[in-house]
């Protein structure tokens, strides 16, 4: 069972987790397998990869880092890892950003059935950081694998507001994008803080990456999308 894997690991990494909380993500995961029918969410359905690849994945930067006040999720795609953060940690103020409105649709009815509080956004991350009421407003802006980390810096950042941080959930190879990655941190108002090497359950291995904003964002930046993916700040 889904909250069974998960109750366990949380006991074993000293995170506390309530019967309330694994109901949750129990509904979290049923909403997510029956519109995975209709929409393509996740590759991943059965009760062992839910719970390892995307929930515990998503929670366990919760072994390092204190999550609280305003989180944004960067390509959150179904959910992760906003979601999940916001059920373990209830008192964030959580939203979700995402270019494909079908997705966002799933995330609003997973907020209605979980009594989740989340701001949903339709839109393109290079594009919504520009405004005002986003730029420079997040204590925490996190990611899960949505692209390399020279160009990820270049979406996220421009969100976090000056002592703030960007944390990026990456795979094994996660030590060599941040090396890559220098120039893009340093310029975008950014400082190297931590990295974590992870094993999950599943023995597959993550690299948690924690990047601090020191200074504002220039307001060259962020370039336009195919700029960014074409030219990364290396």
């Amino acid at each position: 069972m889904i909250t069974d894997i998960l109750k366990k690991w949380c006991g074993e990494n000293g995170i506390a987790v309530s019967d309330s909380q694994l109901g949750q993500f129990a509904q979290y995961a049923a909403l997510l397998r029956e519109w995975n029918e209709k929409i393509n969410l996740t590759a991943i359905t059965d009760d062992e990869g839910i719970a390892v690849r995307h929930f515990i994945d998503s929670i366990s930067v919760l072994k390092y880092y204190d999550i609280s006040g305003s989180v944004i999720d960067i390509g959150t795609g179904a959910g992760f890892p906003g979601i999940p953060l916001k059920i373990m940690r209830p008192g964030i103020d959580l939203t979700l950003l995402d270019s494909l409105n079908k997705r966002l649709v799933f995330l609003a009815e997973v907020c209605a059935e979980t009594g989740i509080e989340a701001k949903l956004i339709h839109g393109r991350a290079e594009e919504y950081s520009l405004r005002p009421e986003y730029r420079e407003k997040f204590d925490f802006a996190v990611s899960r694998a949505v692209a390399n980390l020279p160009a990820l810096c270049e979406y996220c950042m421009p969100y976090v507001k000056k002592g703030g941080s960007f944390i990026s959930m990456k795979g094994p190879d996660g030590e060599n994008e941040l090396a890559a990655a220098e120039n893009a941190v340093r310029l975008l108002g950014g400082k190297k803080n931590r990295i974590t090497d992870l094993t999950l359950p599943d023995e597959s291995r993550r690299i948690i990456i924690s990047i601090i904003k020191t200074e504002h964002t220039p307001a060259k930046y962020p370039r336009r999308g195919q700029k960014i993916n074409k030219s990364p700040l290396l």
